[in-house]
């Protein structure tokens, strides 16, 4: 049975390099190096380093041959050219590396060497750098990976098993639906943020009072306009299509909710209120109780895209895959996916692989 990265590695010695030492990046160090992980970075600035070094967040700046674990936390348009480079200067065949960048098509394409999986961490802060950086960060948190068809099942598990370490619950989605969805999710939300505090802030400008009288719900509204703003105009950028199309549907949205307001139109709009909330109270928010675990042997030929449709079937029924491996083939031409799913939703998802055609054992 292939073990995982973490079970491999358990020892004292075994080594991350991190790229790019802002709020993702040296939280990302600091959670390594408290799992056990001896942590090098690197960043464009010296100074950052220089910190980083002084105050432990990594060892050294130099990333050096033994490394097993690589993630880039650049600004999403730097990611392909980093990647590309250090892929092709370390030819270690059990390198893992994935990224952070909040927008995964137009990289997924570009990186094609089969030890890169694109990663995106939900998570951030309205802090900055070294000093918002948290060890705790990612605990909770969802962590999108996009695989394709050229990621295997030995590295995904990898990964996986690496960022479930951190406390992060592992989704896979396709690079372009994961474009689509975090485009409503997250990256018009933010704009929305921004657009509020600068109108919120315009009107200040006239009547001062304004901003004593924002309530609990302005603040959680706006919380995220606080955050770095250099880091979103390359991921805005690069989803563009997303973007300006989940804007179209909200702008409509709000058309119609100021049509409701104009004509005194109560039924409508306490329907679109009544929609939302209940909306709002389905969002999940179950933590994981990893004591409740069904077990699932999904049978698997050594075939490009498998593992992939079988992590984005996980996906799509909101199915929490707590650990994966693979048992391979003697006569490496077949393997057995090892899942690790949520009791509940054990028998559930089995059957929906069944019907897919794979052969599934239940324990």
């Amino acid at each position: 049975m292939t073990r995982s990265l973490c079970e491999m590695t358990s020892r004292a010695d075994r080594r991350a390099h991190v790229v790019g030492l802002g709020l993702i990046g040296s939280s990302l160090a600091l959670a390594l190096r408290d799992a056990g992980w001896h942590v090098s970075g690197t960043d464009l600035d010296p100074t950052i380093v220089n910190a980083a070094v002084a105050s432990g967040f990594v060892r050294s700046s130099s990333m050096d041959d033994e490394v097993e674990l690589v993630i880039i936390a650049t600004p999403a348009g730097a990611v392909v050219d980093v990647a590309n480079a250090l892929l092709r200067a370390h030819h270690r065949e059990s390198l893992v590396m994935t990224d952070v960048a909040g927008v995964k098509g137009s990289i997924t394409t570009q990186v094609r060497d089969p030890r890169f999986i694109g990663g995106h961490p939900m998570a951030g802060s309205e802090l900055r750098g070294l000093a918002g950086a948290r060890t705790d960060l990612f605990q909770g948190c969802t962590w999108v990976l996009t695989p394709t068809t050229r990621t295997t099942a030995q590295t995904y598990g990898q990964l996986h098993g690496v960022l479930r370490e951190l406390g992060a619950n592992v989704v896979a989605v396709e690079a372009s639906e994961h474009d689509r969805l975090v485009a409503v999710a997250s990256h018009v939300p933010h704009l929305l943020a921004g657009a509020l505090m600068n109108e919120a802030a315009r009107v200040a400008e006239q009547d001062a009072v304004l901003l004593q009288l924002a309530a609990g719900g302005f603040r959680d509204m706006t919380r995220v306009a606080a955050g770095d703003p250099s880091i979103w105009p390359d991921v805005l950028f690069e989803n563009r299509d997303a973007v300006a199309q989940a804007l179209q549907a909200l702008e409509e949205r709000v058309r119609a909710l100021r049509r409701d307001v104009e004509r005194g139109d109560r039924e409508s709009l306490t329907k679109s209120l009544r929609d939302a909330a209940q909306a709002r109270r389905q969002l999940p928010g179950r933590a994981l109780d990893a004591s409740h675990l069904t077990y699932l042997r999904v049978g698997v030929s050594d075939q490009p895209g498998v593992l992939s449709r079988v992590t984005t079937a996980a996906s799509e029924m909101l199915v929490n895959i707590y650990d994966i491996e693979i048992a391979h083939g003697i006569e490496g031409t077949s393997g057995t996916l090892l899942l690790a799913v949520d009791g509940v939703q054990g028998e559930l998802f089995a059957s929906a692989l069944r019907e897919m055609g794979f052969s599934v054992g239940v324990e």
